[in-house]
């Protein structure tokens, strides 16, 4: 089996973390007769060889002893394996294969890509070619033994093998003959992907999957089959999807049983905490994530699917729904009132996994989230007194709750600042609660006054601490800000990181924190020049003290804290920068977005001059979407001075896509600002 292994020169290539010297050991580990092996050695792989998609030369070199391994009749978990080689393969594609990629001629994606010469500094292309070229190995595990591995073949053989007529036929022949209810939509599934990377050869497909929707096929089945039809043919949906999908789903719940709990390996990796937490239902689960995901844009549908999904009597079908709902909630804007109320009612239950994912979706809602607000109350008054032994991290619904903007989360709040072991994010919650948080300041204040100096977790503590006191404006607690200032960390990074968010507190007090003005002085030599000369700004207003450091900070070359964090202070003082004009006009060129950025809003803010500000605001918008924030803001308070601008605001305002959202990730605060931007942009377009 792993004949040749040791003759490859493995020390000299690498993987994500160095030398891949190690590599033959996991590729032995993958025929481990032990369960954990296997499963230590393949989240080895996808760890290191396979580093987040990415393709090293150990990569290239593991491929044949791969398919070697993927060979090997009476292997367990081989369907691991051959998930692991169409991953390598298929790096660099899009999350759709269909979506991306020239087509040839004939509209075959497949044969374009094989007749495609490839650099030999290509990894992503030469690990495509490769998996290609032993991809007759997946022709003779269709009919393999093992229901996982004939799971996984389909869609690997579907992306890597050519000759469109001998696959559909091979489809059809397997569709036909396949025992297993488990494994059969996976072949539908990978006919939907036949239909999008052959498209030339996609009609026999899309009939196929047209017949499976119907009776008397398997409710199941049915599902896959319009998921599919929903992705490489919407025409040829049925006018009644969402009913129809509704009435299947819950005929498909009433049959199903889960199988037995498989049996679960205890090695410490992320494959295995993956599987820990797969759903109860993981077949139904993957049958309406594909139907959402193709339905997009449609979002009345997918929130009719959502309602209906929510209301099944079975535990399971709710919690996928919820799960599902944070694609829908995170790419496209709708009005998610009832969904939402929906996902709160899953805060009763008794089921722990279903509370779970209901709170998980509800933390990043914020302000959306205020459907469920009754029910997180209700869940946070519930919680059991964690007061006399602390928590690392703020309890999930309690956080849900605050960011939501509700009062209630307040009493609770208060009770976490009471004990001295407080999670970070407490501090940050206060920015979501607005003035009913102002009851916790003087706790705020008490626990800075216990964050140690000059230890390791001395700005991981204070840092939430201070954003907090700063929202609040609770000048009160100028006296711990500076012991702070004083006793910061020796160590250079983490001082500056430290000062920074010290200033950023003062400059919130305002007047109130005159006590810190020498110490802000001294800081304005320093590398905290800028954000201390901004915080002096605000505290004393003496423009002859803070203009040289900021104009000195507009130099990308010159230390203290960056062009753009002198920007965004120059732009706060208004009229009275009026002498830095010529230093932002020449950052308004700089290669950086947001230096541009910042550079266009401070000069409207001092001057008060459209004409070299939108033209910046328009390119921005357009390079980076990450800045329409900061550009919206600004147009909401220029007023009229915004409206040749303001068709990139309509645009935004008729989008139904987030301006955030990406293929193969996202953020935490994304729907928070997405929501915060269009509110800007209505307000900008009032305002005019």
């Amino acid at each position: 089996m792993f004949r040749g292994i040791d003759e490859v020169d493995w020390a000299s290539m690498e993987h994500a973390y160095g030398s891949a010297a190690d590599v033959p050991e996991l590729l032995r580990g993958l025929a481990s007769p032990l369960p954990h092996e296997r499963e230590t050695a393949l989240d080895g792989m996808y760890g290191a060889v396979h580093h987040q998609g990415d393709v090293y030369d150990s990569t290239l070199a593991s491929v044949p002893f791969l398919f070697m391994l993927a060979g090997q009749a009476g292997l367990p978990d081989r369907g691991g394996i051959v998930e692991l080689l169409a991953s390598i393969g298929g790096s660099g594609d899009g999350d759709d294969l269909g979506d991306s990629g020239d087509r040839g001629e004939d509209g075959d994606d497949a044969a374009a890509c094989r007749d495609t010469e490839v650099s030999e500094d290509d990894n992503h292309g030469m690990a495509r070619l490769a998996v290609q070229a032993g991809s007759g190995v997946f022709l003779d595990l269709v009919s393999d033994g093992d229901p996982e591995v004939r799971r996984a073949v389909p869609s690997a053989l579907v992306r890597f093998h050519g000759e469109p007529p001998r696959l559909l036929a091979l489809l059809e022949e397997r569709l036909r003959d396949e025992p297993d209810d488990g494994v059969r939509p996976a072949l539908v599934e990978s006919l939907g992907l036949f239909a999008r990377l052959h498209p030339g050869s996609a009609a026999p497909a899309v009939d196929r999957l047209v017949s499976l929707c119907a009776a008397p096929h398997d409710p199941g089945l049915r599902l896959a089959a319009l998921g599919q039809l929903a992705s490489c043919a919407p025409d040829r949906l049925p006018a009644d999807l969402v009913p129809t999908v509704v009435a299947l789903l819950h005929t498909r719940s009433r049959r199903f049983r889960p199988s037995a709990e498989p049996t679960r390996t205890s090695s410490d990796t992320l494959i295995g905490s993956l599987r820990r937490m797969r759903p109860a239902d993981e077949e139904g689960a993957q049958l309406l994530r594909t139907l959402h995901k193709a339905l997009g844009a449609r979002t009345a549908d997918r929130i009719a699917l959502l309602k209906g999904q929510l209301s099944s009597q079975d535990t399971a079908d709710r919690c996928n729904a919820v799960w599902m709902s944070a694609g829908l909630f995170r790419e496209w804007r709708a009005a998610y009132e009832e969904p939402v109320a929906l996902i709160g009612e899953q805060l009763a239950s008794d089921e722990e996994r279903l509370r779970g994912a209901a709170v998980s979706v509800l933390e990043f809602l914020f302000t959306l989230a205020a459907p469920a607000a009754d029910r997180l109350a209700d869940l946070v008054a519930s919680a059991p007194d964690t007061r006399d032994r602390g928590t690392a991290t703020l309890d999930r619904p309690l956080k849900a709750l605050a960011r939501s903007g509700d009062a209630r989360a307040v009493p609770a709040l208060a009770e976490v600042l009471r004990h001295p072991l407080v999670p970070n994010e407490t501090g940050y919650m206060t920015g979501y609660l607005g003035p009913a948080a102002v009851p916790l300041a003087p706790l705020l204040r008490e626990r800075l006054a216990e964050v140690p100096l000059d230890a390791p977790e001395t700005y991981g503590r204070a840092a939430p601490l201070l954003s907090g006191l700063g929202t609040l404006r609770y000048a009160a607690a100028v006296p711990e800000v500076l012991r702070l200032l004083h006793g910061a960390p020796r160590e250079l990074r983490l001082r500056e990181a430290l000062v920074k968010a010290l200033a950023r507190a003062l400059r919130a007090f305002g007047g109130a924190a005159h006590e810190a003005v020498p110490a802000l002085r001294e800081l304005l030599a320093g590398g905290c020049a800028a954000v201390a000369a901004d915080a002096l700004w605000s505290v004393e207003g003496d423009a002859e003290a803070v203009l040289p450091p900021l104009l000195r900070a507009l130099a990308p070359e010159r230390d203290g804290g960056g062009p753009r964090t002198a920007a965004e202070a120059l732009g706060r003082m208004g009229a009275a920068a009026t002498p830095a004009l010529p230093g932002l006009r020449r950052l308004t060129d700089s290669a950086e977005v947001w230096e541009r950025t910042a550079a266009a809003c401070a000069l409207w803010d001092i001057a008060g001059d459209p004409a070299p500000v939108l033209p910046v605001f328009r390119a921005a918008w357009r390079q980076n979407p990450y800045t329409r924030g900061t550009i919206s803001a600004c147009l909401v308070r220029m007023g009229g001075a915004g409206v040749p601008v303001h068709d990139l605001v309509r645009t935004e305002l008729a989008s139904p896509r987030r301006h955030r959202a990406r293929s193969g990730g996202h953020g935490s605060h994304d729907v928070l600002e997405d929501e915060r931007l269009l509110r800007d942009c209505r307000t900008a377009l009032e305002a005019a």
